[in-house]
């Protein structure tokens, strides 16, 4: 999915180098580089896992929505667990639920190895498009 994750990222997960893996309304898996993502102590930023859940949260809800909808976010939380310092980081956005207004998605954030680097839930409104 790499040759359009451009554009159904945006320019800020472009920047952190996210790519999309797979995409359905249910479930999003995305993958993040460490390097080039991380706080002055050489690990991975917080911020960027945040990024990393959003933009996967945010596609799912987006996909859930439907052709003449959109997806904006209203909450997002979470939590770190480890450190990582070099790699990549995998997201996976699994749908918890969805309604016409609303879509909410936990998405767990792994390293290399499996293990959980970061928990974040995601909530977006699903509105209709503004018109063109």
């Amino acid at each position: 999915m790499s040759d359009t994750a451009g554009s159904a990222v945006g320019p800020l997960a472009q920047r952190l180098g996210i790519e999309l893996v797979e995409a359905t309304p249910e479930r999003v898996r995305g993958t993040m580089p460490v390097s080039g993502n991380t706080q002055p102590y050489g690990l991975l930023h917080g911020g960027a896992s945040v990024v990393l859940a959003e933009t996967l949260g945010s596609v799912g809800a987006a996909l859930t929505a439907g052709e003449g909808r959109v997806a904006v976010g209203v909450d997002i939380n979470a939590t770190h667990h480890r450190a990582v310092r070099d790699g990549v980081v995998t997201g996976t956005a699994t749908r918890l639920s969805a309604g016409r207004t609303s879509a909410c998605f936990e998405v767990v954030v792994t390293d290399e190895q499996d293990r959980r680097v970061c928990t974040s839930r995601i909530t977006c409104a699903l509105r209709d498009a503004p018109p063109v």
